[in-house]
């Protein structure tokens, strides 16, 4: 178990055996260096007025976790969001590893914070040639999950099926210190995040529970909630993991033929093992997200995660609806 004032190699030291241990130090070292092109801003000449500072800076990123971990001998395969493929490294390695290299990133010209997100998951035959299948696993799978944000503090936030643990940069000495460990969600909140602007486009199940958090007291949650939206999953999730909460993302009709908006591979599973971990729930709406069969490398689908007591609400909800599921034939 991990302690608050422990660095982030001592706590893999203490990992078992089988952990993915050393890809997650190459994945650590390699978020230092995003924060450092993060925090360069405009002065690394990486900020134009034309708007393409995302795109060099998501190319950056990704090609900053591709260089750490590419020579990695436990590691077999890479995929990024930011990629149409997977990028094959050892043939005899054990892992592969998931990530979007940097999530929110359309926030970096109003320097909100923005961050990286990851997954690894165990290679399931390492006797053949590596294939896009073998990535495409259920989220039960993950053996590991986290990701790293970039703000006014660097924290790296990472559960190996053990709780979830979270390290912040220490800049001075370029390493991760535990300074929140066996982080939980509180059952109960009086917090959501959603983009309103959306709401004529949601199912009813959704609808119905916005509405009445906005009713407030005088409704029937007997309570008065608040409304937060930053537009990028890795802040959501920290803070619904830091204050409790819950973020929805969910289907609506503008894309009725798309099951979501976020991907299953590189953001949705990573963040749903870690609110899992932490004592909340995370639903598409009709299914844990971690048990959703993925089909595709970029798949997307509907995410509502946080307060296990408001998301078992959300899934009532869901259940109850006559509309039949608009997920199922997705």
């Amino acid at each position: 178990m991990v302690a608050v004032g422990d660095s982030f190699d001592s706590y893999l030291s203490k990992a078992k055996k089988d952990a993915p241990a050393a890809i997650l130090r190459q994945v650590a070292r390699a978020c230092i260096d995003i924060n450092d092109l993060v925090q360069q801003g405009a002065l690394a000449d990486i900020i134009n007025v034309q708007g393409e500072v995302q795109q060099k800076l998501d190319i950056l990123s990704n090609d900053a976790i591709l260089d750490a971990c590419r020579d990695e001998p436990t590691l077999s395969g890479m995929c990024s969001e930011e990629n149409e493929s997977f990028y094959p490294t050892n043939k005899s390695g054990k892992y592969l590893l998931l990530f979007d290299p940097l999530d929110g990133s359309s926030n970096i010209d109003v320097n909100v914070s923005i961050g990286t997100i990851f997954s690894i998951v165990p290679r399931p035959n390492t006797k053949r040639a590596l294939t896009t299948s073998d990535f495409l696993q259920v989220g039960t799978e993950q053996v590991a999950a986290g990701y790293v944000i970039y703000g006014p503090q660097t924290i790296l936030v990472m559960t190996m099926g053990d709780g979830v643990h979270m390290f912040t940069l220490d800049v001075a000495r370029k390493c991760f210190v535990c300074t929140r460990h066996d982080v939980k969600i509180a059952a109960d909140t009086k917090e959501f995040a959603i983009n309103m602007s959306n709401m004529r486009h949601w199912d009813a199940p959704v609808r119905k529970y916005v509405d009445e958090c906005l009713l407030g007291a005088q409704g029937i949650r007997g309570k008065d909630f608040n409304m937060r939206w930053i537009a990028a999953m890795v802040t959501e999730v920290h803070r619904l993991l830091t204050r409790g909460g819950v973020f929805m993302y969910p289907w609506d009709r503008r894309y009725p033929e798309k099951a979501g908006r976020l991907r299953l591979l590189y953001e949705a599973n990573p963040m749903s093992f870690l609110i899992e971990q932490a004592g909340g729930a995370s639903i598409n709406g009709y299914q844990r997200i971690v048990t959703i069969r993925p089909s595709e490398l970029h798949q997307r689908v509907s995410v509502i995660l946080g307060a296990k007591n408001e998301i078992d609400r959300l899934a009532k909800y869901h259940a109850e609806a006559a509309k039949p599921n608009p997920l199922a034939r997705m």
